[in-house]
């Protein structure tokens, strides 16, 4: 915890890590090390800042786009010899969860999302669609696993089997790296619902030792820095094409995403 306070105006970088994770397109934005990469940079650039501030809102997403911006986010913390402070607004779920624990303090407001340390592989089946409308799936492969897990092929279950080991691979990366991070916080005795893939509001999130306490980004800033600390925003500047396009040239592949996007977002009821 933090206990000077400062009699000069101060600013406190602050990066909003908001949406799903995962890589982006040419003319959408999203959270991946592609598109943070120098914005990470740029929020430990100030040198007579005290602390960095992550503002999360994300429901997860790609374990390892999550694993590879919160190592960016640590190494330059280490490297720039400052303390991360994280505010979850709605959710920081599963890889938004992975995202806060590249902060060494997490606050969340009493109704803040948290928690959901597991892994998820939704995807789709066609096996019918296609034979009701008469179509005929041909695929030639080399190798007997090459067309593991075709939506449009009936399920087999060693290729069930193999995504589950896959799965559980990951999700044993995400316990080790939560329990690295948050260390003797954690509640040890709650510790198989803790990493069960449940997830928690507000205090509740806090009681378990996921969060170190509530509190607003005004007020935890104003009892750490003093009142005339100030947060300063560092934005993610949109080339010409995303202005001039991203709300207009919306195609298939991109309709599909937003509404796979909306699914991970309905998962927390939002």
């Amino acid at each position: 915890m933090f206990k000077r306070f400062f009699s000069k105006n101060i600013n406190i970088p602050a990066l909003r890590l908001s949406g799903v994770i995962g890589q982006a397109g040419f003319l959408k934005s999203g959270l991946s090390i592609n598109t943070l990469d120098k914005l990470i940079t740029r929020l430990f650039s100030d040198k007579k800042s005290p602390a960095v501030i992550l503002i999360i809102n994300s429901p997860g997403g790609s374990p390892t786009q999550s694993s590879l911006i919160a190592k960016k986010i640590i190494d330059m913390a280490k490297l720039k010899k400052k303390k991360v402070l994280a505010f979850v607004e709605d959710v920081a779920a599963s890889g938004g969860y992975w995202l806060a624990c590249a902060a060494d303090e997490i606050y969340v407001d009493s109704n803040s999302i948290i928690g959901s340390i597991g892994v998820i592989s939704p995807g789709f089946g066609f096996v019918d669609l296609i034979k009701k409308i008469g179509v005929e799936r041909r695929i030639y492969t080399s190798g007997k696993s090459k067309s593991f897990l075709d939506p449009f092929k009936e399920e087999k279950k060693e290729d069930i089997d193999r995504l589950k080991d896959i799965q559980e691979q990951i999700h044993e990366n995400f316990i080790n790296y939560v329990e690295s991070r948050r260390g003797e916080r954690l509640d040890i005795s709650k510790k198989d619902e803790i990493f069960s893939g449940l997830f928690w509001v507000g205090q509740k999130g806090v009681d378990l030792g996921l969060a170190d306490g509530l509190g607003s980004i005004d007020e935890i800033v104003k009892e750490k820095f003093g009142n005339k600390a100030k947060i300063k925003i560092i934005d993610q500047k949109k080339s010409f094409l995303q202005k001039r396009f991203s709300s207009s040239l919306i195609n298939t592949e991109e309709l599909l995403q937003k509404i796979e996007e909306k699914s991970i977002w309905s998962r927390y009821g939002l």
